[in-house]
């Protein structure tokens, strides 16, 4: 009798792990089906209707915010805006645009979080963040600078290679890594956004800020005191950032951004927004 107990109850304990066995596989499976489709951007802006943009608020020309309506405004702005138009041609899915504000410092954290599908926000394309992150082919071509007061008398980043200097940069941004590569006794002072790297040139904390020629640009049409200087000294093209491993939404952005230089409307954003730049022939920015 006593052995027959312990037949059954083993038995019924076979049954019961491989049940347990059986319901944990599907829930594993289900729940990597769910992160596949969670992390197919194109199936989920698809399945949503909407594409949710990473912009900068704080880089004029490319993502300002304007204090009246809260809502940026720059050419990344209108190129998000333009593909959003194109890619719901291309898939044949209506999709709507929308902006969520950005850092240098955060973009690709919400990217991974997937508080944002993609990002236009002056990214520069590099080795260490493909390795993270998928890029599009470059939407733009910039290349680092400095900006500094116009009696100063420094004339490239070459005559900043002197302890006595101080170059202010970005955190989150390449600015800090190449700076150092051409002014290597320069000090650097790194800030958390550019209008506070601005207001730090202003109060003297340094005599330089360092970042894309294009950014600085921005800074130098609202600062008549001060100026850029010495041309561009690195080649950093931006790229439309994706989280990694986003092939369907790579090769379609791509598409996308192909058309809207074939057809014009990028060009017609380019004379938007730097035709009246000082200093900067706004003709080598056109797509040819």
């Amino acid at each position: 009798m006593e052995k027959a107990k312990k037949r059954q109850f083993g038995i019924i304990a076979t049954i019961v792990l491989a049940a347990v066995i059986v319901l944990g596989l599907m829930w594993a499976t289900a729940t990597a089906k769910k992160n596949q489709e969670h992390q197919d951007t194109l199936a989920r802006v698809e399945k949503l209707g909407r594409i949710v943009w990473g912009v900068k608020a704080d880089t004029k020309l490319f993502g300002l915010m304007d204090t009246k309506t809260g809502v940026s405004k720059g050419f990344d702005v209108d190129i998000a805006k333009a593909l959003t138009v194109q890619l719901s041609k291309q898939t044949g899915v209506p999709m709507s645009a929308e902006f969520v504000p950005v850092s240098s410092s955060s973009k690709i954290q919400l990217l991974k979080n997937t508080n944002i599908d993609g990002t236009v926000s002056t990214m520069t394309i590099t080795p260490e963040r493909e390795k993270i992150i998928d890029f599009t082919k470059q939407y733009f071509d910039a290349g680092q600078s400095i900006l500094v007061k116009k009696d100063s008398g420094i004339k490239s980043i070459k005559d900043m290679n002197d302890s006595k200097y101080t170059i202010i940069v970005v955190v989150g941004t390449t600015a800090a890594e190449e700076t150092k590569k051409f002014a290597p006794k320069a000090k650097l002072l790194a800030v958390q956004d550019y209008a506070t790297g601005m207001q730090a040139l202003k109060a003297g904390q340094g005599q330089a800020m360092s970042t894309d020629n294009a950014i600085l640009y921005g800074f130098a049409t609202e600062n008549p005191d001060y100026q850029i200087v010495g041309g561009t000294f690195t080649h950093g093209p931006y790229g439309i950032a994706f989280d990694n491993d986003q092939g369907p939404m790579i090769r379609e952005t791509n598409k996308a951004l192909a058309t809207l230089k074939k057809n014009g409307v990028y060009n017609k954003l380019i004379k938007k927004w730097f035709s009246n730049v000082p200093g900067l022939d706004w003709h080598e920015l056109e797509a040819k």
